[in-house]
């Protein structure tokens, strides 16, 4: 009944403000198509809706013919085995006060999260000693450590956003590279769900946990970004570490679940798996993007936040068409 008032309505409308309507209704059913189209199954978007709203009619058949069925995903490393198996533990010496300050408040964390989550970290007075984690062990801190993980890309590509709205200056592409770091972060959290959901205190913790950082990690990126990737640097040669720690066992039979354990689809799907990937594959391919945010981060603090994304300059001199593009 109230469809057919408001069609009673807009049918007596002057010209213009019927106009408007039809155009506000073709805007609407263009973003809805853009940004959900790519998650539809291959049934959905045969459906008539391209035939009911003929003025999306090209954009629809452009989106459907996109020879990557995960367009909506941004870009992310794809690694080849020898890459895999080259990842190594690494640890960038100290240049200057800004390295202290975040190495300091790296270990402050480890501190306070190894404790929550029940690691004990090898050293070389216990490395034959450490207490063995179990499988539901590891996926805890893996969990936790994924859901933090993925802040400091979103606040700093955020916060660069901002920036450049205000300034009303370019950015020179740390925007994209940031979000595409925090999205892979989720990635990896998304992954390790698929093989544990935790309980309401574990989300309780997750809450509090990403409250806190994140209000800090925002206000101390508006003080130093410069303080804030050294530390991201920092966080992720200990997530190297963690990871190689882990396929140690997993490869020493510690681990025997996940022996034969295969990888979810949605891990073969996002990093370009093989059909018969294990639980194995997963964690060399996280690894190796926890080296990547690594050498990245390290570098964004190397070269200051004034300066143009260095993996830019270096796209372009290498002749990369894409990275030639507007930022």
């Amino acid at each position: 009944m109230k469809s057919t008032r408001l069609l009673f309505r807009i049918h007596y409308l002057s010209s213009p403000t019927t106009k408007y309507f039809y155009q506000l209704n073709s805007i609407q059913s263009r973003c809805l198509l853009h940004t959900s189209l790519p998650l539809m199954s291959k049934d959905m978007t045969k459906m008539n809706l391209i035939e009911e709203h003929p003025h999306v009619k090209t954009m629809s058949k452009a989106i459907i013919q996109h020879k990557q069925s995960d367009d909506y995903m941004m870009n992310h490393e794809i690694y080849s085995e020898k890459e895999l198996s080259d990842i190594k533990i690494t640890h960038k010496k100290f240049e200057s006060w800004h390295d202290r300050v975040a190495y300091g408040a790296v270990r402050t964390l480890r501190f306070f999260f190894d404790t929550f989550t029940g690691y004990l970290h090898p050293s070389k007075e216990i490395q034959h000693s450490h207490k063995t984690m179990t499988e539901q062990q590891w996926l805890r801190r893996f969990i936790f450590l994924e859901s933090i993980a993925g802040v400091p890309g979103m606040v700093g590509g955020m916060s660069r956003h901002m920036k450049s709205l205000r300034t009303m200056r370019r950015d020179y592409g740390w925007i994209h590279m940031l979000l595409s770091e925090a999205e892979n972060e989720r990635m990896h959290l998304l992954t390790f769900l698929e093989l544990r959901q935790p309980g309401w205190f574990f989300r309780g913790m997750v809450l509090f946990g990403q409250g806190v950082f994140f209000n800090a990690f925002f206000l101390t990126y508006l003080l130093s970004p410069r303080i804030c990737h050294r530390f991201v640097g920092f966080l992720e040669e200990e997530a190297v570490i963690t990871y190689t720690r882990c396929i140690e066992d997993l490869d020493a039979g510690k681990l025997p679940a996940w022996l034969t354990l295969s990888a979810p689809k949605i891990a073969k799907n996002y990093w370009k798996l093989s059909e018969n990937a294990m639980m194995r594959d997963i964690l060399l391919a996280i690894r190796a993007d926890e080296a990547t945010h690594r050498e990245v981060n390290h570098k964004l603090a190397d070269v200051g936040p004034d300066a143009p994304n260095p993996f830019l300059i270096q796209a372009k001199q290498a002749g990369d068409p894409s990275a030639l593009q507007e930022h």
